[in-house]
């Protein structure tokens, strides 16, 4: 299988903050997150696109509208196929995020979909052949330590998103740091106050 050693094969700003309803919204569908996840190797037709979800051209020509029209997608090269304009959509950005707390102009943004939730039925197939990896820490860490730690792991993220695109397996990636409010503590050692 041939490499990608260019991840994507065209040029697209490092992040993007989403602002609107119609942003998230966009991004909260299952089959557009697929297609953003395709797109993170090549810009790609709708055609193509079609064919890897096995989903009718129409179908995927709906989502591609959506995601452009919400600024997510763009069209980054075109060429001629006999006497039509063929268009390929790349990502405008390798990675979304939501503005935290704030609104659109259409008020309360709509929660983003649970990574995990999304991760936690992918890998269920992984997890049952036993080809899984996974782990679970918790620590006790001020709130900048939390926010320090992220920073190493949103660098990582990004390594990740810019891995050659070869072989035949794709992996999932799924990553959090969340708040535990309920989550047992020792009390302070003997001689610690």
């Amino acid at each position: 299988m041939s490499i990608n050693s260019r991840v994507p094969d065209y040029e697209l700003a490092d992040t993007i903050e989403l602002t609107t309803v119609e942003q998230v919204r966009a991004i909260s569908d299952p089959l557009r997150t697929t297609i953003l996840g395709l797109l993170h190797e090549r810009a790609a037709t709708v055609t193509e696109l079609a064919t890897a979800v096995g989903r009718p051209k129409s179908t995927v020509a709906h989502h591609v509208k959506v995601l452009a029209d919400a600024g997510i997608l763009q069209v980054v090269r075109t060429r001629r196929v006999r006497a039509i304009e063929e268009r390929f959509y790349g990502r405008a950005a390798r990675m979304f995020f939501i503005g935290l707390g704030r609104q659109g102009a259409e008020g309360r943004l709509p929660q983003d979909f649970n990574d995990f939730e999304v991760a936690a039925e992918e890998s269920k197939p992984a997890y049952d052949a036993g080809q899984m990896r996974s782990f679970i820490r918790h620590a006790r860490i001020p709130e900048e330590r939390a926010a320090e730690f992220w920073q190493q792991v949103d660098r990582l993220i990004h390594s990740f998103d810019q891995l050659p695109r070869s072989g035949d397996t794709t992996y999932g990636f799924t990553v959090g740091l969340y708040p535990m409010f309920d989550y047992p503590t020792l009390p302070p050692a003997e001689g610690e106050d």
